[in-house]
């Protein structure tokens, strides 16, 4: 349940995901209460490139993988990578 209150995270796109949004980094206003899931909904509104990959990509905050079902926090660094490839 959100309060109607606004945070700002950061979002950091890593690999070809760079080239999907088209920029490294943006910021996104998100409310109080949201979590990733709704993040990746409004990146996906911005960046429709991302849309294929939004099952797929391995989501961080800081240094730590997190779920879609991660609550926000003001101030967040959102880290999004492509999956892993071996070769």
């Amino acid at each position: 349940m959100t309060t109607g209150e606004v945070m700002r995270v950061t979002i950091n796109f890593y690999s070809y995901f760079r080239d999907l949004a088209g920029c490294a980094d943006t910021a996104e206003s998100v409310a109080e209460g949201a979590t990733i899931r709704d993040l990746l909904r409004q990146l996906v509104a911005r960046f429709p490139k991302l849309e294929a990959m939004q099952n797929s990509m391995l989501i961080a905050i800081g240094l730590e993988y997190q779920t879609r079902d991660y609550k926000l926090k003001e101030g967040d660094q959102v880290s999004l990578f492509p999956p892993v490839q071996g070769g």
